[in-house]
């Protein structure tokens, strides 16, 4: 990225700090991330918006969560599993997923991304990564 204040050096996952379901999916990624493959930056804050604008997307609407390496942009259901896959075993086994077709794994995405909010809550303010994993986060 272009001036960016910080090095793209590792996939950036962009997630909803909001969301209860996003913040505690973005908190047992870095728990398990024990090689610190990922970085993580919130869709509401400054970083996260400018990524999200870069990758053709409004920020303001965020429908799904991304993975962003280099100049590669994943999305939806294959996000997901391309962070799992990242994480090792066990969780490396959910990439069997991909034997489903994108085109049937995403709508199921989609709809839960649309319902968050209503199935699993919305923060009054946006999560904040503990101490020990502050550095990874964008």
């Amino acid at each position: 990225m272009e001036n960016a204040p910080f090095p793209i050096d590792r996939p950036v996952i962009l997630f909803d700090a909001e969301c209860v379901l996003c913040s505690a999916n973005a908190r047992f990624i870095l728990e398990r991330d024990h090689a610190a493959v990922f970085r993580l930056a919130s869709m509401q804050g400054e970083v996260g918006q400018r990524l999200y604008r870069r990758h053709g997307m409004d920020p303001a609407d965020p429908a799904t969560m991304l993975v962003i390496e280099g100049e590669r942009m994943r999305r939806d259901s294959d996000a997901v599993l391309s962070i799992y896959e990242r994480l090792g075993y066990p969780w490396k086994l959910l990439t069997v997923l991909r034997i489903v077709p994108a085109a049937l794994r995403d709508p199921v995405y989609r709809l839960v991304a649309r319902n968050r909010y209503r199935l699993f809550g919305r923060r009054t303010s946006c999560w904040v990564a503990p101490a020990t994993y502050r550095d990874r986060i964008l």
